[in-house]
């Protein structure tokens, strides 16, 4: 049996999670502890308590979300035995989860991966400034129909597909107006609901050119090891083990479309039959069971989860 491993992205994160966890068992708390003091704060302080729209910001959810999968992952290994080599066979991740599935496979250090995503939170934020870009959902439309309305809306400004989710599920990305348009579009076209995303920037568009060039300096200043499974890559859909080509696939993810539906194909035709995602929300499992009928799809979000996940394996 072939499975892959996990990790959900920015929205999935939840006031209190990982808090449980931490309590119980040091391991966890070793987790968050090495991420506050790489970043210099006590973001685990935010992420256990709040106040929400704290942990919302960008630059304080990546980190965030990274720090509490790592957390579960860690417990999963003392207390479940679990070996990510030997229990999977691909690693993936929605956009910042990229970066967790590389820590998880020793591509990238704990403090490495948590100074990344801080900065780069803080380097997408910055690039726009607030107002003038904007994200979409659109739902109900397939993604060449929805490709035919971005091209329709950008009007000599910037309007892209930001990410393939699942059939029936696509997220725009770009300036206010030009996405404003396309939602609009879309309804014409027979969505059934298009409705603009409460994010305080336009990810994954060309807009974000500063921030992948932000990013490119930051990874070349980083190590990358090979890491110890193959990364089903965002902006490819394709395994990667090259840490080279990795540096330069996540630069690329910046301004690129998140291609998860494709991912997951990718995963099938490679014959990956059992998804195990890491993390908080379940945003991953969902969709993997929507892309490929035939794969399951668990996550482990809770200590409670982790028990069960002993007990079967």
């Amino acid at each position: 049996m072939k499975r892959a491993i996990v990790f959900p992205g920015q929205g999935s994160q939840q006031v209190g999670m990982g808090k449980e966890l931490a309590t119980t068992f040091s391991h966890a708390r070793l987790v968050f502890e090495e991420v506050d003091d790489a970043l210099g704060q006590n973001l685990s302080r935010i992420i256990f308590e709040g106040p929400e729209p704290d942990l919302t910001l960008t630059e304080n959810a990546q980190p965030a979300i990274m720090a509490s999968s790592m957390a579960l992952l860690r417990v999963l290994e003392r207390e479940a035995g679990f070996n990510l080599a030997t229990y999977g066979a691909y690693v993936a991740g929605h956009s910042l989860g990229e970066y967790t599935a590389l820590c998880a496979a020793h591509a990238f250090s704990l403090v490495d991966t948590a100074r990344l995503l801080k900065l780069r939170g803080q380097a997408m934020q910055k690039a726009v400034p607030v107002g003038e870009g904007a994200m979409a959902a659109i739902l109900g439309l397939e993604f060449a129909q929805v490709q035919e309305v971005v091209e329709a809306a950008a009007a000599g400004e910037i309007c892209v597909i930001a990410n393939d989710n699942s059939p029936g599920q696509v997220v725009i990305s770009g300036t206010s107006a030009a996405v404003t348009r396309a939602t609009e579009l879309a309804k014409e076209k027979g969505a059934k609901r298009a409705l603009m995303l409460p994010v305080s920037a336009p990810f994954h568009s060309p807009l974000m050119a500063p921030a992948a060039e932000t990013m490119k300096q930051a990874l070349e200043a980083t190590e990358i090891r090979t890491p110890t499974l193959p990364l089903i890559a965002n902006v490819t859909a394709s395994t990667v083990h090259d840490a080279a080509q990795i540096r330069t696939l996540l630069v690329e993810q910046v301004t690129g479309i998140v291609r998860w539906r494709e991912s997951v194909h990718t995963m099938a035709i490679k014959g990956v039959t059992e998804a195990l995602e890491i993390g908080v929300g379940k945003v991953l499992s969902g969709l993997i069971k929507r892309i490929e009928k035939d794969m399951s799809a668990t996550c482990i979000a809770t200590a409670q989860d982790i028990e069960v996940f002993a007990k079967a394996a």
